[in-house]
Formats: C-alpha cells, structure tokens, sequence
C-alpha cells in the first residue's frame, strides 16, 4: 500500500508542475514526451538489471498488454488536455474521483474479485471528497470538454490498472511490461510530440520533461505495479486518491491558491477514505493457515478419553522433496 501512495504522491506533481513551468508545448505533445522518456529510462533499467525479464512476455501476456499500452496512451492526452483546459487541482480531482470506481468494476467484470465493504465505505467517503475538491473557487474554472476529458482520463486509469493485475497473474515480469507500456504509448502520440519539440526543447521544457518523464513515469509506474501484487485493483484504484490531494496541497503552497471551505472540507473527506482502504484489516481471512502438507482436517482433532481419529490429510498441496516443504 505504501509504494501504491508513492505512485499517487509523485503522479500528483504532474499537474501542477504542467502549470507551474507553463511550457507553450500541446498536451497531447507533453504527454507523449512524458511516458516516451519515462519508457526509455525504465527500459534501460531492465535491461541493465534484470535483462531476462522480457522473456516472460509470451503470447499469454499479449491481451492485457495491448489493453494496458491503450490506456496509458489515451489517459495521458485526455488528462493534460483535461489539465490545459479545466486547471491542475479540477483535473486530477475529476480523473482520480472516477478511476476508482472505474477500477472497481472493471475487477468486478474481468477479474470477478468481490468488492468489500470496507472498499465501497472508504472509496465513497473519498469521490465525495473529489467532488467537493473540485467545486469551483476564485479563479478556478470548469471546463465541459476539460471535465469529459478527465472523465476519459479515470476509465482509462481503471483498464491500465486491471490490465496490470492481469499481467502479474500471468506471470509477466511487470517492470519489462510497464517499459514496453509506455513506449508503446510514447510511439502513438510521437506525431504529436514531433511537433512539439520546439516548445520542448525550451529550458522549461526540458526541465519539465525530464521530472514527468523519469520521475512521475518510470519510478512511479514501479511503484504502483509493485504495490499492486500485495493489493487489489480495486483497492489501488481508491489509494490512487492520494493523487488529487497531494495536487491540492501544491496548488495551495506552490501556486499561490487559497484553499475554500470546501476544498478544506473535501481534504479531510479524501483522507479519511484513504485510511479506511489503507488499515489492514485485523480479521484473518478464511483459510489462512490451512492447506499445508502436515495440517489435518479441523474433524481430525482427537477427543478427549477417547481413540485417535484417521487423520485426512488435504490435497491441496504438493510436496517439495527437495526442501522438504509443502508448497
């Protein structure tokens, strides 16, 4: 869960810092640059560490890797076109208020994972905090084709994040399939970023690109998928929240907005679903425990004054000769 708010914290500078340096280049340009850079810094890692890692790309993991490499390209030109036209702070409330119940029924629908209460409690408490984020102020303004763009944006955050989960229940070497992910993606938008590279190749291009690319891309896209073999999509998916909040609190230090009662009040709504998904529950899940080679059934148990039952050993473990163990 920590490496998953990671992700959201270094995902929520991505708005401001578009703002912030206030490059002349395109969205759809800026966004392609973002996750081209980002692919070839995480692709060069790979390599360098771990190379064997791209053999397990198969045939298998093909599927969910074109799904993922769809949506990381559509969600980066529908949320910096979402950025350019409704603001930072509007933006990433409206992707990251709906990429959470994007995300739960697209596990719902292709995974079959069943949604806790604890889940729909907490991600509730924290769309509500969303939408009282975003609620216009001051110099704040709504755009109707930004607002459809963000609501593209958080689908698309949904279909990355179950395509991932898929990818890492087949074995894919996840590090490898998010490189090849965003380059990919990169290669879909690179007519766009051609034409941006005037603007780019700007000192505030270049000092913007080069902490969307390898900071708010690679490093946090590793972040967020190794978080996701410990987590539900679902649940990554609420934690992804982190995002709008840490984009508030820059634009309120860094950009000079003053927060209303609203925001305040949406703040404390968003943090307050972000713990409910966060704590562990402390109730121990059916079956833990079980189904190791030398633990027998519960109606083995002998009885007092009495003779030893046949024991019934279950079948749901092979044994490992070599170690000895069950596995």
């Amino acid at each position: 869960m920590l490496l998953v708010l990671l992700a959201g914290i270094l995902w929520g500078t991505v708005g401001p810092a578009q703002v912030l340096a206030d490059v002349p280049a395109g969205p759809v340009a800026l966004g392609g640059a973002r996750i081209l850079l980002g692919g070839v810094v995480l692709a060069v890692a790979v390599l360098v560490t771990a190379p064997r890692a791209y053999r397990t790309l198969s045939r298998t993991t093909w599927p969910p890797l074109l799904a993922a490499t769809a949506a990381t390209a559509t969600f980066q030109a529908a949320f910096m076109t979402s950025v350019a036209r409704t603001g930072a702070a509007v933006a990433t409330a409206i992707a990251f208020g709906i990429a959470p119940v994007s995300t739960g029924v697209c596990e719902r629908l292709v995974l079959g994972t069943r949604l806790t209460r604890r889940w729909i409690a907490g991600t509730a408490g924290a769309i509500a905090g969303c939408a009282l984020v975003m609620t216009p102020a001051g110099a704040v303004r709504v755009d109707a084709y930004g607002a459809a763009f963000g609501v593209l944006a958080g689908g698309c955050f949904g279909v990355y994040t179950v395509s991932a989960k898929r990818l890492i229940q087949k074995g894919a070497g996840m590090p490898a399939a998010v490189s090849v992910t965003l380059l990919a993606g990169g290669a879909v938008l690179a007519p766009w970023t051609l034409a941006g590279l005037p603007a780019l190749g700007t000192v505030r291009g270049l000092a913007l690109v080069t902490w969307l690319g390898p900071i708010t891309a690679a490093l946090a896209y590793w972040f967020f998928v190794t978080g996701l073999r410990r987590v539900t999509a679902a649940t990554a998916g609420t934690l992804s929240l982190a995002e709008p909040l840490v984009a508030a609190a820059l634009a309120v230090s860094v950009l000079g907005e003053r927060p209303s009662a609203p925001v305040t009040a949406g703040s404390v709504l968003l943090l307050g679903g972000l713990a409910i998904v966060s704590v562990p529950s402390r109730r121990m899940p059916r079956g833990a425990g079980k189904g190791t080679l030398c633990s027998p059934s519960p109606r083995t148990r002998p009885r007092p004054n009495g003779p030893a039952p046949r024991v019934r050993w279950r079948r749901n473990s092979r044994f490992s000769f070599r170690s000895g163990t069950s596995v």
